[in-house]
């Protein structure tokens, strides 16, 4: 499901160079408005490259807690009001009944700048522990990290958006998405994900960026037990994916990288696949 706003565009610029200047063209990638619509209403709105859009409508309801399956959702629609993209998402009666009660336990008073006390408590929400026992080696995760950048169609024409890949062991990555936010992009992958009935538990979460606590969160919501990244994580992460049982590799440079949880989880010798 697309658009009819391109993902990328074509702009001009000057170009200064060693040997001089020169005016050229360039591809860069389209920012826009997309807002996340459920029963009518507005839930969130995220600036992101307009694509794999039901894709990212399914993949936030994922790791969002908004859904628990792809069942659970009726219809996903594209909207194009005019400045933006509106993803309208109509869920099932029994997920949109639980919505709602939780769209009404979070409307209360402005307190300090949020949404009162229960937004605060949304934002530092308890993710489930992984029950994986499924195992990486080393050359498997600096591989995984190496492999993305395969995938990277936008970034190769942009150099300006993030990636999020799944990677199974001896199958590689075997689904990957683009976008100029590192969350989006990482929704995105649940999407796919979910849609195409891959079982999570069996692989692991390859970014293109940081690792911040919500990189963690959705990482979990989707279920897998490893995220590895290029760059570090924040010291709420650390704290998230230890508690939920996820290994989280990060600044991964070449054949080097640091585990900051669960280093049990990769190995030196040859892989143990477990399901």
């Amino acid at each position: 499901m697309s658009s009819g706003v391109p993902a990328t565009a074509r702009v001009t610029r000057t170009a200064r160079r060693t040997g001089g200047t020169k005016v050229s063209a360039r591809t860069v990638p389209e920012e826009t408005p997309v807002a996340l619509s459920y029963g009518g209403t507005t839930h969130a709105v995220m600036m992101a490259t307009p694509a794999d859009l039901e894709d990212f409508a399914l993949g936030f309801s994922v790791t969002e807690g908004i859904i628990a399956s792809a069942d659970e959702i009726d219809t996903i629609t594209v909207q194009e009001p005019g400045a933006g993209i509106d993803l309208q998402i109509r869920l099932r009666d029994t997920a949109n009944r639980r919505f709602e009660a939780r769209r009404r336990r979070l409307a209360g008073p402005v307190g300090c700048g949020l949404c009162g006390i229960e937004s605060i408590e949304e934002a530092m929400r308890s993710v489930p522990e992984t029950a994986s026992a499924q195992r990486f080696t080393a050359a498997e995760v600096t591989g995984a990290v190496g492999d993305l950048h395969q995938h990277q169609e936008l970034h190769k024409a942009t150099g300006a958006v993030h990636a999020a890949g799944f990677y199974i062991p001896g199958k590689g990555i075997i689904a990957a998405r683009e976008d100029v936010g590192r969350h989006n992009a990482l929704d995105k992958l649940a999407g796919a994900l979910v849609k195409a009935g891959i079982d999570r538990s069996t692989g692991a979460v390859i970014v293109t960026s940081r690792v911040s606590v919500e990189m963690v969160q959705k990482t979990a919501a989707i279920g897998a037990p490893l995220i590895a990244a290029v760059s570090a994580p924040t010291a709420l992460a650390i704290r998230t994916a230890e508690t939920a049982g996820m290994t989280l590799v990060a600044l991964v440079r070449g054949e080097e990288f640091d585990i900051f949880t669960h280093p049990q989880r990769v190995t030196t010798g040859a892989a143990r696949h477990v399901a």
